[in-house]
């Protein structure tokens, strides 16, 4: 009995060894199971963080490039600033706007913008007085402190000819409405403006007149001087010839020695006439000999005459403007009177 119980238990015993065993493997098995699952989560994972990573590149390379767009009709260029790394919009005026006044602008509204500059597409650099609206019919190049934007602009659509037209009506319609509401206004700054620039071109020539009157007493004397010396010695040419003529020698000898002193003179004045390309005339030698002093003179007590013809033109034409200026703005008066009485 003893040995079939120990058998039995022997068995029993056995059967829970292979029971054990078996768990163990399935065990072992379940272990190997959540291993690979657990990989191949973790791949997975690391494929969605990377397009993660590669969709905010791109929304950081999206968030700073150059952008030109329109709303109601005028263009808008976004860009981020480099200082604040901050998108900000400019309203560009295509007819108004220039490409300095952009640029301009873009170093207001960030001071970390050193040095800006536009060019086109190959390379060239575009002036700074070129009008926006001229600029954004091309692609571009934005330079912000050394770092270049490729700019693409998108193509406008060409309005019809019937919206054109319409749109020519408007603006003319415009600038007719603001010159009857701000003319008179604008008239009086005009005048304004004229008096302080006559003011301050008077103020400019008053010691440049100085000096010329001074340089000019000094030269009229000098030519009036040459004058009475060119009569003292043709009277004293007179007396001699007389002299000899009456008290030394007779006619008939001093007859020849006056046509070749007559003759001499002619060969004089034609050489003044080749020289000068003007008529032997007292009148023309007289201005030509004061011009030659006064211009002489001026050099020596240093007179720019190249500048006071300059000031004396500009306070002419100063002087034109504000006489025009002013029988407009009679006139409108007279018109304004009439219409009161009437």
């Amino acid at each position: 009995m003893t040995t079939t119980h120990n058998s039995s238990a022997t068995s029993v015993s056995s059967s829970m060894a292979i029971t054990a065993t078996i768990n163990s493997k399935e065990n072992i098995g379940s272990k190997f199971d959540i291993g690979s699952f657990v990989s191949g989560n973790a791949l997975t994972l690391g494929i969605l963080l990377s397009f993660t990573l590669g969709a905010k590149c791109i929304i950081q390379e999206e968030a700073f490039e150059v952008t030109v767009s329109y709303r109601h009709g005028l263009p808008l260029i976004t860009l981020t600033l480099p200082s604040r790394n901050e998108r900000c919009q400019f309203v560009v005026k295509p007819m108004l706007s220039t490409v300095g006044s952009f640029l301009q602008d873009l170093q207001n509204e960030d001071k970390g913008v050193k040095n800006a500059a536009i060019f086109t597409a190959d390379g060239s650099e575009i002036a700074t007085s070129t009008l926006m609206g001229f600029l954004l019919m091309n692609d571009f190049k934005l330079v912000i402190n050394k770092i270049t934007y490729d700019v693409q602009c998108p193509k406008q659509e060409k309005p019809s000819s019937e919206h054109a037209t319409e749109l020519e009506n408007m603006k003319s319609l415009v600038h007719r409405l603001f010159t009857a509401l701000h003319l008179e206004e604008f008239q009086k700054k005009r005048e304004h403006h004229l008096l302080e620039e006559i003011d301050h071109l008077k103020g400019q020539l008053q010691p440049l007149e100085q000096m010329k009157a001074k340089i000019e007493a000094r030269s009229a004397a000098k030519t009036s001087g040459l004058l009475w010396a060119g009569l003292a010695l043709l009277s004293v040419q007179g007396g001699a010839l007389a002299w000899l003529t009456w008290w030394v020698y007779s006619w008939d000898i001093m007859e020849p020695v006056t046509y070749f002193i007559t003759f001499a003179n002619s060969m004089v004045f034609f050489a003044y006439f080749l020289v000068t390309r003007q008529d032997y005339t007292y009148s023309a030698v007289k201005s030509r000999h004061f011009l030659h002093v006064f211009y002489k003179k001026s050099k020596q007590q240093h007179f720019d005459v190249v500048q006071y013809n300059k000031l004396k033109e500009d306070l002419a034409k100063a002087n034109e403007s504000l006489n025009r200026l002013r029988r407009s703005l009679y006139l409108q008066t007279q018109v304004e009177e009439l219409n009161e009485k009437n």
